[in-house]
């Protein structure tokens, strides 16, 4: 046969290019530690595709092109410094990407309430980033956490959005897969003439912390059922409510509904129900579980007959929620209740306050020693100083990925559990792996609002303490002086109703413009 009877190779068709960025963490304007570039552990080039097994799903589908995510423990706002090492590397490697041709898609994986040094969008500011080097062309698919922030700005860079449905936050991985198959539904399956979904957007002049607004219980959770209903409705792609992030002095913390598809009637129809539904159900929303002051929760936790174990969230340094974890002020109460001061007295867990030459100095001396020690308040000091105890080494745990190092110590009857880093205690196994026994405690107190669900299913008893810090669950009395006003429940009497139909947000090669 000759060559030219050799059937030409056919080309494999071309799978669309689907970069992943992001940067997340949450971030209270009023706790005065400030977050590093290292506090992001961020995964690089196609080890951000490896950390996400649901992507396996659209490998054939898509070529997908991992650059750079991070995801931060809350905290306070983020230095400059490091948000511009760690944009710029996303920049650098998306620039690399582009070398090898156009993206077709981009997955921006965020939380929506990053806080940075002289910023009051940085979402907006990351994505206006990446835009300037993948191009207008590139559709782009977000997922956030409900507790973030979606501006006019943000809406108008974004192609498609999505956040959680539940708080506390158990659909995580389902809320960044929905992004995803959106994001490759739009790539691969639209209509000849069908460019950009539909933005419908709007703002709703309401914020509220995330423990009156748990979707455990109404009227979140009948506000929250309503999305799915929304979004299966005809020409709808996705439907989303974000509380908003209640811990930051800035000018877009408040409620938002999006909806995109590609019925316009449809998708303000669903944005503007979802919208009226928040508004109308303000004044019902209350705290998920009893509140009251500190002491008045440690009463009800020794009361006689109280069930056990008894759980009390030290909600006002809640390192998840943003709070510097660095505070004292709980422990140092604990410390001082005369129920705890015989070490056979009603067993009591506190986690946890940092303090690394604490914890150097019990690690020194090894389980079983008694030494004296100083911990907290490094940086976080508004409400109580450093705490100094003397008690026995219980146990020392090395490796901790936001720890470092753990030590427990008994002081009386309680356990004070000290760290070199602070950390979120939210599993069993962060108790059980210090040989802790939270279910046959007494009195268990975290620093935490909600009580996640491994917590939960444990506690028998749960009381909300109002203590004082970053993620002060009053939040009339932390001090917000920038946000939009009227804003509930800042303001109760508004001059008039708020305005709450549809904003249609125009396509990001399009000017903002003026919504109206």
């Amino acid at each position: 046969m000759s060559d030219s009877a050799v059937p030409a190779a056919v080309a494999a068709p071309r799978r669309p290019v689907v970069a992943i960025a992001g940067l997340a963490i949450e971030t209270s304007t009023f706790t005065p530690t400030r977050t590093d570039a290292a506090a992001f552990h961020p995964v690089r080039g196609q080890d951000v595709v490896a950390r996400s097994p649901f992507l396996a799903a659209y490998a054939d589908v898509v070529d997908l092109r991992g650059t750079l995510t991070g995801h931060a423990l809350p905290g306070g706002v983020v230095l400059r410094s490091a948000y511009e090492a760690l944009a710029g590397e996303i920049v650098d490697r998306l620039t690399s990407v582009v070398a090898d041709g156009p993206v077709d898609g981009l997955w921006f994986d965020v939380h929506g309430a990053m806080v940075v040094e002289g910023l009051d969008d940085a979402e907006t500011d990351l994505l206006g980033r990446i835009r300037a080097v993948v191009g207008p062309d590139t559709i782009v698919s977000a997922s956030m956490d409900l507790h973030g922030n979606v501006t006019a700005e943000l809406a108008h860079q974004l192609d498609l959005v999505t956040c959680y449905r539940t708080a506390p936050h158990e659909d995580v991985l389902e809320t960044q897969e929905r992004a995803v198959r959106n994001l490759v539904d739009v790539l691969t399956t639209r209509a000849p003439g069908q460019r950009r979904p539909v933005k419908a957007w709007v703002p709703i002049p309401v914020l509220l912390a995330g423990e009156q607004t748990s979707t455990r219980v109404d009227p979140a959770a009948a506000l929250y059922a309503q999305v799915p209903e929304v979004e299966a409705s005809e020409g709808v792609l996705d439907a989303a409510v974000w509380v908003g992030y209640a811990w930051a002095d800035q000018p877009r913390d408040r409620a938002v509904t999006v909806v995109t598809g590609w019925d316009r009637d449809a998708v303000v129809a669903g944005a503007e129900r979802l919208a009226r539904a928040f508004w109308d159900a303000r004044e019902d929303f209350g705290f998920v579980a009893p509140t009251g002051t500190f002491a008045a929760c440690l009463d009800a936790a020794l009361a006689p007959g109280a069930p056990r174990p008894y759980f009390v969230s030290d909600s006002g340094d809640n390192p998840t929620a943003g709070g510097s974890g660095d505070m004292t002020w709980g422990l140092t109460e604990v410390l001082a209740h005369p129920a705890f001061r015989d070490p056979d007295g009603p067993v009591l867990v506190y986690a946890s306050v940092p303090g690394p030459a604490a914890v150097d100095t019990a690690v020194a001396a090894g389980v079983g020693a008694t030494v004296t020690v100083t911990a907290g308040a490094a940086v976080d000091d508004e409400h109580a100083g450093p705490v100094t105890m003397t008690g026995r080494v219980h146990a020392v745990r090395h490796g901790d990925r936001d720890a470092d190092t753990e030590v427990v110590l008994q002081v009386g009857s309680v356990y004070a559990v000290l760290t070199r880093l602070r950390k979120p205690y939210h599993h069993e196994h962060d108790f059980t792996d210090l040989d802790l026994s939270p279910r046959d405690a007494d009195v268990v107190v975290v620093k935490i609002g909600y009580l996640e669900p491994e917590l939960f299913d444990m506690a028998a008893g749960w009381m909300l303490a109002l203590t004082p810090g970053g993620v002060d669950q009053d939040l009339v009395r932390l001090g917000h002086h920038r946000v939009e006003r009227p804003l509930f429940p800042f303001d109760r009497d508004f001059p008039s109703p708020p305005d709450l139909h549809a904003r249609i947000v125009p396509p990001s090669d399009e000017p903002l413009g003026t919504l109206a």
